[in-house]
C-alpha cells in the first residue's frame, strides 16, 4: 500500500566517533546535507550537544546559517534546541532571524536537553528540565503571536513586557516541534501548544507499539486546550541504511554500528548492554531499524506507518556513520531512487503511462508501419524486408 506525501530527511545529532578529526566532521555534515538537498529529501535536524565527545555539534543555528547559504531546498531545523539551556527571548529572537535568512526553511526542534552531562555542567536539575521546556515553550509561542508584550517570571528566566522587534517571515511562524522518546512530557507539550512532534522512540525496542498510545496522549491534550493534532507534523526518527540487497547493507554497517553502540551509548553514556545475537538483524526483524535493499525498507516503513494506527507525516533517519562514506552517500540516493517516490506518489502517472501504452500499442503502433513505409517511398529507397518484424515482434509475443 503507498502512501502519498510523505516527508523525508535526517536527524543529524551528529555521531561521530571520539578520536575521528572533529573539524573534518562538521565538514563532512555540512556535505551530507549538501548532499540530501540535490536528492530531494524535505529537512534536516541538526542537533545540540555539549559533552560526551560524540555529538560535537554546540550551535545548530550555526549550521543552518552556513548550510542555507549551500543548499536550496532543504529544510533546516534543530534536532533540538535544549531550552532549559537558553533563556526563551533569544531563541524566538534567534530563530525568527533564520527564518528570514532562510527565507522561511528554518524549523526550531524542541527538548528538555538529552545528556545528563551537558545539564551537569549548566548546574540545571534533571527534575526541573520537563518543567521548563514546558515553560520556554509557553514563552516562545507567546512571543510569536506578537499580540503584545509579554511579561513572565520563572525560577531560572525573567521578561519584562517582551516583544520580538522582527516578525517572523513564516506566516504565523516557523514550524515548531517538540522531541519525544518514551515520557509523556513531549507529546503533553505537543499538544498543549499545537506543535510539531519528532518520535525519537519509534527507533528503540517496543517504539513501533508504542506510537499509537503517545499519539493519543497528544490528541488528548490537544482537545483540552481547544485544538486538534495534525498527523502530517509527526515524523517517525529511525536508523536507515539501503543497499542492493539485504546481506550487503547489513555488511556494510555492522562493524560501524557496534562501534557506536559500545563505545558511546554503552560505555560513555551506561546504557545496559544489549542481548541480542545479531542486534541489527533483530532490529530489522522488530521494525525498528530499516537496514536492508529498498523493497525491505518499504516494508518496514509501511510497518511503522500501520503502527501509527493512521499514518505518519514523515519519517527522519538518523544520520550515523555506520558505514564508510561512500556507501553512505550511496545508501541516501538508492532511498531516493526506489523507496521515496513510492511513499509520494511521483510514480503513480509514469507507471500508468507505461500500462497503457502495453495496453494499446497494438493500436498505437500498427497505423505507423504505412507512415515508415511512406517515408522510405519517398526517399526513393526499399524498406528493409523485416522493418514490419521488427515493429510487431513485441506485439506477437504477447499473443504467445
Amino acid at each position: 500500500m503507498a502512501h502519498k506525501g510523505l516527508n523525508f530527511g535526517i536527524f543529524l545529532a551528529p555521531f561521530h566517533r571520539a578520536g575521528d578529526n572533529p573539524t573534518l566532521g562538521i565538514r563532512r555534515d555540512m556535505e551530507l546535507v549538501e548532499w540530501l538537498d540535490q536528492l530531494g529529501y524535505d529537512e534536516a535536524w541538526i542537533g545540540e550537544h555539549h559533552s560526551a565527545g560524540w555529538e560535537t555539534i554546540a550551535s545548530p543555528e550555526l549550521m543552518i546559517a552556513a548550510i542555507a547559504e549551500r543548499t536550496k531546498h532543504i529544510r533546516l531545523g534543530s534536532g533540538v534546541t535544549s531550552l532549559p539551556y537558553h533563556h526563551p527571548f533569544m531563541v524566538a529572537q534567534r530563530f525568527t532571524q533564520l527564518d528570514h535568512m532562510t527565507r522561511g526553511r528554518a524549523m526550531l526542534g524542541c527538548g528538555p536537553g538529552a545528556l545528563v552531562s551537558d545539564a551537569y555542567m549548566l548546574a540545571i536539575e534533571p527534575s526541573t528540565q520537563r518543567r521548563r521546556m514546558d515553560e520556554s515553550l509557553d514563552a516562545i509561542t507567546r512571543l510569536l503571536r506578537a499580540d503584545g508584550g509579554v511579561t513572565m517570571k520563572t525560577d531560572w528566566f525573567e521578561m519584562r513586557d517582551a516583544r520580538l522587534h522582527l516578525a517572523p517571515y513564516s506566516d504565523p511562524h516557523f514550524k515548531i516541534s517538540v522531541a519525544s522518546t518514551q515520557t509523556p512530557a513531549a507529546m503533553i507539550a505537543a499538544g498543549k501548544y499545537g506543535l510539531g512532534v519528532l518520535s525519537l522512540g519509534a527507533g528503540i525496542p517496543g517504539g513501533p507499539d508504542a506510537l499509537s498510545q503517545q499519539w493519543k496522549i497528544a490528541e488528548d491534550e490537544a482537545a483540552k486546550h481547544g485544538r486538534t493534532m495534525d498527523r502530517k507534523q509527526w515524523s517517525l526518527v529511525v536508523n536507515m541504511h539501503c543497499a542492493e540487497d539485504d546481506e550487503t547493507a547489513l555488511a556494510q554497517v555492522r562493524k560501524g554500528e557496534r562501534v557506536e553502540t559500545i563505545s558511546y551509548f554503552e560505555e560513555t553514556l551506561g546504557r545496559p548492554a544489549g542481548r541480542a545475537d545479531d542486534p541489527l538483524r533483530q532490529g530489522v526483524k522488530m521494525g525498528t531499524t530499516l537496514v536492508g535493499s529498498p523493497e525491505t525498507i518499504i516494508k518496514g516503513i509501511n510497518h511503522l506507518i500501520g503502527a501509527s494506527k493512521g499514518g505518519v507525516g514523515g519519517f527522519l533517519f538518523r544520520a550515523h556513520e555506520w558505514a564508510n562514506r561512500r556507501d553512505t552517500f550511496e545508501s541516501f540516493e538508492l532511498f531516493a531512487r526506489w523507496v521515496m517516490p513510492h511513499f509520494q506518489g511521483s510514480l503513480d502517472s509514469v507507471i500508468a503511462s507505461r500500462d497503457w501504452a502495453r495496453a494499446n500499442r497494438k493500436d498505437i503502433f500498427v497505423p505507423s508501419i504505412a507512415a515508415v513505409e511512406k517515408a522510405y517511398t519517398d526517399a526513393g529507397r526499399a524498406a528493409p524486408s523485416d522493418f514490419k518484424a521488427r515493429l510487431l515482434g513485441t506485439m506477437d509475443e504477447d499473443k504467445k
